[in-house]
């Protein structure tokens, strides 16, 4: 490209400054030489010029030619020194995208029409597509993305606080599903105004599939937690199948008898008859709430009031206090609130702290044996606050190395407990966004104190 630049410069008598040209020259050799290639080609421009120059006015150093070679050489100098700066920059935008194709975060850059402008390595590794195939194309139709929200509303949060931050899936080359916890980052003009998305993808695949194993673990060994209890409650259970059952017998008794008489009571007849179908029914509800113990049911979380909670668990438990000579004190708050939850794990809980407090209480002698539940609703300022269920007892209570470890599962202060009934209480109150705490009595035992969110106020 010299060779002709110099030829034309020299050999024809235009009076323009045509070694201008030479900065055609100096541009496109910073994309194959280095710093020292750039001056060397720019040191030879500027020989071939003044070379040229003094071959053409060698006997006529005119004022017009001398402004043209001054010219020539100040577009000589300055290309050179903008196209070093170039290179400069260049090679640092190269470093910093080397440094991103070292992480194993799949990065990707995308403009706002989400055509993707950039592809780390970590997103071929992760997606399978190449570099070059993914340039150009569209980012949600290429992974098949699936939002958590709207794309205009993710797109609109974006836009106000210039990040994002969630939870998405996408599909990789092979068609295999991935999720990933996405991070954007908005990038601005010196405008202020949005030019392109830089994402962020970490896959976490793994470590869902290993969440959702540990949620059915857990549900598994609820589950298996509430069987154990119903086996300690078995006479208790029987107390309450067997009393609406012997009702049905006595009634269905007297029935005949008033039926039998010479002349038929038909009143007092229909009157068992109903009182029959009403001992039923109790009967039925007792065992549909043993089944609902029983079974091994996905968490399914309605508007609940935790005094029929309450009420529901004491029928269960109510006989084996009074096999053990407990007194049972209710102290429940009219208009509780309702909570968000599950019937069958909050009953599990509640049932889970009567039967501890009940055998803590067993081996007691010299004081009265007492199990006191409260329900209250607490921090109404501003909200609905929170619904609390407090369980007392007078029992053996815990020591303080005891207390450390009372929500560990396996530990247990019972040698033939198996330590898992309040680390499963612990894991049912968080899951449900509350909190389960405990506290020794001035006097004698414990006090467990249970706390879950509240829906709204009490109707007044």
């Amino acid at each position: 490209m010299a060779a002709p630049i110099f030829a034309v410069d020299t050999l024809t008598p235009l009076d323009t400054a045509i070694a201008v040209l030479y900065v055609a020259v100096i541009m496109p050799s910073a994309h194959f030489l280095g710093r020292r290639g750039v001056l060397a080609v720019s040191g030879t421009c500027i020989a071939l010029t003044l070379t040229s120059f003094v071959i053409v006015h060698q006997d006529d150093w005119e004022g017009s030619a001398l402004v043209r070679l001054i010219v020539s050489l100040s577009a000589i100098l300055i290309t050179s020194l903008l196209t070093l700066r170039n290179q400069q920059v260049t090679s640092a935008l190269r470093e910093q995208a080397n440094l991103l194709n070292l992480t194993h975060d799949a990065i990707f850059v995308r403009d706002l029409a989400d055509r993707i402008t950039y592809w780390n390595h970590g997103a071929e590794e992760l997606y399978g597509w190449s570099r070059a195939e993914a340039l150009g194309q569209t980012a949600a139709s290429l992974l098949r993305t699936r939002f958590p929200d709207t794309p205009a509303r993710i797109h609109a949060a974006l836009l106000a606080d210039s990040q994002w931050a969630g939870e998405l899936t996408h599909f990789k080359r092979d068609g295999a599903q991935v999720t990933v916890l996405s991070r954007w980052s908005l990038q601005r003009d010196k405008s202020g105004r949005p030019v392109a998305v830089m994402e962020t993808n970490n896959d976490i695949t793994e470590r869902k599939r290993s969440e959702a194993m540990l949620q059915k673990a857990q549900t598994e060994l609820a589950h298996a937690a509430r069987v154990a209890t119903m086996g300690e409650l078995t006479a208790s259970i029987a107390h309450e199948v067997n009393q609406p059952l012997a009702a049905v017998v006595t009634n269905g008794e007297a029935c005949l008898r008033w039926l039998g008489r010479e002349v038929p009571d038909l009143g007092e007849a229909r009157a068992s008859v109903e009182r029959m179908i009403s001992n039923g029914r109790r009967a039925s509800n007792v065992i549909a709430r043993l089944r609902a113990l029983a079974r091994r049911d996905d968490p399914d979380h309605v508007a609940l009031n935790l005094n029929d909670i309450v009420e529901d668990a004491l029928t269960l438990v109510e006989r084996e206090a009074d096999s053990h000579h407990i007194a049972v004190q209710l102290d429940l708050q009219r208009a509780l609130p309702d909570v968000s939850g599950d019937r069958v794990q909050l009953q599990q809980v509640v049932i889970n702290l009567m039967m501890n407090a009940i055998q803590a209480m067993a081996g007691v002698s010299g004081r009265a044996r007492r199990l006191a539940v409260t329900t209250r609703q607490e921090g109404v300022a501003g909200g609905a606050g929170c619904v609390a269920v407090e369980v007392r007892d007078t029992g053996i209570g815990v020591d303080e190395a005891g207390a450390e470890h009372l929500f560990t599962a396996f530990y247990s202060t019972k040698k033939e407990g198996l330590g898992m009934g309040l680390s499963i209480c612990r894991s049912i109150i968080e899951a449900h966004g509350g909190r389960i705490a405990f506290a020794a009595n001035p006097d004698h035992g414990m006090n467990f104190t249970v706390k879950l969110p509240a829906l709204k106020e009490p109707a007044p």
